[in-house]
């Protein structure tokens, strides 16, 4: 018997809370199958790719999932007792999946579950069971196989070309569309997990049709909600899934396939269904919102210091307020990693192209209050070194934007 030490207590919590072996206990109290989908295919085995598969595996034993990509170094890595992405509880979440095969504890450690609330060594016991997740750079079986195929790779700002510096680079989506196209088989459920422009759906239904012509597949948004460092929590345990899809009878059935997927630990009120638009425009909007409230207090932070004002007492104040709430209140410095700006910059580009300029010009100001937070910060170092940095040793202690991450 194999012991994991140092599993977060959302796992924990998770195998003493749910069926892990197959059974038919939910967190919800009722039985919701995955109905027709035994074979799931995620292409990209980047940061939302692998452990979005590697939970959905985890969560439902009798789905085979095959993570694929092209990379054979990432795939090894994948396969290898060192994952290439650090997310807690990651690591032991592959393992289980992954090697399946033998029965498994968790560390005789006390551990508290969600409730707060022991969960004991005995409690957490998870029985025998056969792999389920596999990574693989064998792109036409893998999706061949698939009754669903999740697109999961990178969408970044475009460096150049019509609209670069805010409008989404979809060369690697297109590529990977194309590939769908050519191998998944009729019938096939193909679902956008990257984060993309709003109607890139007509997009992947042209691009099937285009080397398909007459082979009938659906199509459905599922975006993701992760957070750098919390990207396990956050799958386990989700404020919201979203899956938009098609208002066709063969629309909703292919969504309630996916949402049968989740089921298997997500409550069902959590699962929120919509069209695919909305779907595909609501991550945009969600991060850029968040991205505001960042700018909206970094803006006051400036305001306090010319007046004497604290910001984190004003922070308190106002976040007590219901309607406002506390979070994101915390100034600092402006909000990094790789997906606030694109994905601000993304909505600027979709309001420009579309007429709306002062729309667009919103949330611009977005962007260009971060980077003024940046510069502001860097100028009061500078000023405290007696306005120049000839001889100056500055240290930085913490590069990452937030803990838990190896971003900066």
């Amino acid at each position: 018997m194999t012991v994991m030490a140092s599993i977060p207590d959302a796992v924990v919590a998770s195998v003493k809370k749910l069926g892990l072996n197959g059974s038919s206990e939910h967190a919800n109290g009722a039985f919701e199958a995955a109905v027709n989908v035994r074979t799931i295919c995620c292409v990209g085995a980047g940061y939302v790719g692998g452990p979005t598969a590697a939970v959905i595996a985890f969560q439902n034993p009798h789905i085979r999932v095959t993570v694929v990509d092209r990379d054979e170094i990432r795939i090894r890595r994948w396969n290898s007792r060192h994952p290439p992405i650090y997310e807690p509880g990651l690591h032991d979440i592959v393992r289980v999946a992954r090697d399946g095969g033998r029965e498994t504890s968790f560390s005789n450690e006390p551990t508290s579950d969600v409730e707060g609330s022991p969960v004991d060594e005995a409690r957490a016991k998870m029985p025998r069971r056969a792999a389920n997740l596999f990574f693989t750079t064998d792109v036409a079986t893998s999706i061949a196989e698939a009754d669903v195929v999740l697109v999961a790779v990178n969408t970044p700002t475009k460096e150049r070309g019509v609209g670069a510096g805010s409008a989404t680079d979809m060369t690697a989506f297109e590529a990977v569309t194309a590939v769908v196209a050519r191998y998944a088989r009729e019938g096939a459920i193909i679902v956008e997990k990257s984060t993309v422009p709003c109607r890139t759906a007509q997009l992947v239904a042209d691009t099937l049709s285009m080397h398909r012509p007459g082979v009938h597949f659906e199509i459905l948004s599922n975006p993701e909600f992760l957070a750098a460092g919390t990207a396990v929590n956050d799958l386990l345990y989700p404020d919201r899934i979203l899956i938009g899809s098609a208002p066709t009878p063969s629309g909703k059935r292919a969504a309630e396939a996916l949402v049968g997927v989740y089921a298997a630990w997500v409550p069902r009120e959590r699962i929120l269904t919509t069209n695919v638009w909305s779907s595909e425009l609501a991550k945009l909007v969600a991060n850029s919102m968040l991205a505001q409230r960042i700018s909206s207090i970094n803006s006051i932070s400036a305001v306090c210091e010319q007046t004497g004002a604290d910001v984190d007492e004003v922070a308190r104040a106002i976040g007590v307020d219901p309607r406002i709430g506390n979070k994101f209140l915390m100034a600092g410095i402006g909000f990094g990693g790789s997906c606030f700006k694109k994905d601000v910059l993304n909505l600027v580009y979709l309001a420009d192209t579309m007429g709306l300029p002062e729309v667009g010009e919103y949330w611009r100001q977005v962007v260009k209050m971060n980077d003024y937070a940046r510069d502001r910060f860097t100028n009061r170092v500078i000023k405290c070194l007696n306005n120049t940095l000839v001889g100056k040793k500055v240290t930085i202690l913490g590069y990452a934007f937030k803990k838990n991450t190896r971003r900066s």
